[in-house]
């Protein structure tokens, strides 16, 4: 807001030194490079700050079945045509025994792999970042308070709502102070202060499809030197992540205390560590959902005040960012207007809707069932929407993409067929190509990813030549 309009609004943030945030989203997805263009932020300098590493995608272990692994990262794979994507061509060439793996097709994914990032003009990967979000938040309230917002210490004790409007007026702290406003932006956490307890918003619970309800978290030392992507890693009772920064590791497990005690689940998570934690492991309890409505009057929900949806795909970053854009957007200028306000609701809505069903395609298309949540799991009943999309893709190789969909068509088809699901046919058109133009074709969407790979460097030695942390 205050990189956007400057001067031209006023901009209070009400925080307490007493309360902790989360801390843990510390995986993020390519959009945050978007919101540094717009925040004119210095890469190397970011990346300094908040002892912060590459990150080209997510390799998930154990997830299909006890035994495979696949990735999904943030490239492209291969090129199609106007009427079907790569996958179709790679669809026949397997049939044919002309293709390699899937991922063979994908420098992206090929670089995390080998360990390898650097950024090539002439061929610029998408990536993303692992970073310190403690850090990260001390470094972002520098740029703001230099452009003009107003750091208020202190704890909400009451929120005022105006008798005959329902609007919030302005909100008192602990301290006898009253802090008003035009807009108030709730960034409460799981309390939601301002939207669900004093706009009584509620909230919809999606436990049943996404029954995972606690996180544990921890902080390990480097065991080995941190490699461009994210770990996550099944277990019988949840998954567990890793996450390599520049100076230690995050650690986490996600879990269910409907299927496994507390003490079974961080027993699972210390078991796995590859050295001994550093801090003590914290938990997280959340009920995975959102609002019925991220704005209400003059009141907008951001973060984990609107809602949450685990960290599976780093998606918590990128709906506040989402969020926010919008809101810049369709920010009011002579009060508020009830059919935007109904627009931001929907379009919002729309976008964690697509996300919450790319985070059940994990759990629920998989071939384990060796515990009680992955019987579950394989077992539940799924919204029509992903069921659809799953039927489409299994008959016919087809993914069409919904604008408002965050998650492009690659990351559909690499999770779909990582999870086991392939599907039974390809678009004709990929016929008109005979087996000899076929194979040419696959060769050399595949010598594309081998000139790339060999423009790279080890991805620990780029770190070090371009934002090393102090």
């Amino acid at each position: 807001l205050s990189a956007t309009f400057g001067r031209n609004i006023q901009v209070t943030l009400v925080e307490s030194d007493e309360i902790g945030t989360v801390g843990v989203g510390e995986a993020t997805v390519p959009s945050i490079l978007t919101l540094h263009r717009l925040l004119k932020i210095k890469e190397p300098e970011f990346l300094k700050a908040t002892n912060a590493t590459f990150k080209l995608g997510i390799q998930f272990e154990r997830w299909k079945d006890t035994e495979s692994q696949y990735f999904h990262s943030f490239g492209d794979t291969g090129s199609g045509c106007w009427a079907a994507g790569f996958q179709h061509f790679w669809l026949r060439g397997q049939r044919e025994g002309l293709a390699s793996d899937y991922g063979d097709y994908c420098l992206e994914l090929q670089a995390a792999r080998q360990n390898k990032f650097s950024l090539v003009s002439e061929q610029r990967m998408n990536y993303a970042y692992h970073l310190d979000a403690g850090l990260y938040g001390q470094y972002l309230r520098q740029i703001s308070e230099s452009r003009g917002v107003v750091r208020q210490e202190g704890k909400i004790s009451h929120v005022n709502l105006d008798s005959l409007s329902g609007y919030i007026t302005s909100i008192s702290l602990d301290s006898g102070l009253t802090v008003d406003g035009d807009l108030f932006i709730d960034c409460t956490g799981f309390r939601a202060l301002l939207l669900g307890e004093a706009m009584q918003v509620g909230y919809d619970d999606w436990s049943d499809l996404l029954p995972a309800n606690r996180a544990y978290a921890v902080q390990t030392q480097a065991a080995r030197e941190p490699v461009p992507y994210t770990r996550a890693i099944a277990h019988d009772c949840g998954w567990q992540w890793q996450i390599p920064l520049q100076n230690r590791v995050g650690n986490g497990l996600v879990f269910s205390d409907h299927f496994v005690s507390e003490q079974t689940a961080l027993d699972t998570l210390i078991s796995h560590l590859p050295v001994q934690p550093e801090t003590e492991p914290r938990l997280i309890k959340f009920v995975t959902g959102q609002r019925q409505r991220y704005w209400q009057k003059n009141c907008i929900g951001i973060g984990l005040a609107s809602g949450f949806i685990e960290p599976m795909e780093s998606t918590s970053i990128h709906m506040i960012q989402s969020a926010l854009m919008w809101l810049l957007l369709m920010f009011p200028r002579d009060g508020i207007n009830c059919t935007v306000v109904e627009d931001y609701n929907q379009r919002i809505q729309r976008e964690v809707l697509h996300i919450r069903d790319f985070i059940v395609l994990h759990y629920h298309v998989t071939q384990r069932r060796d515990s009680e949540l992955w019987r579950y799991l394989s077992s539940m009943p799924i919204p029509d929407s992903l069921q659809n999309k799953l039927q489409q893709f299994k008959t016919s190789g087809q993914v069409f993409k919904p604008q408002d969909d965050f998650f492009a068509e690659n990351s559909w088809i690499q999770v779909m067929m990582g999870q086991g699901l392939l599907p039974s046919s390809y678009h004709p058109i990929v016929d008109t190509m005979s087996s000899m133009e076929l194979s040419q074709f696959l060769q050399t969407q595949k010598q594309y990813v081998q000139n790339g790979l060999e423009k790279l460097s080890p991805h620990v030695q780029f770190v070090r030549a371009y934002c090393q942390a102090s």
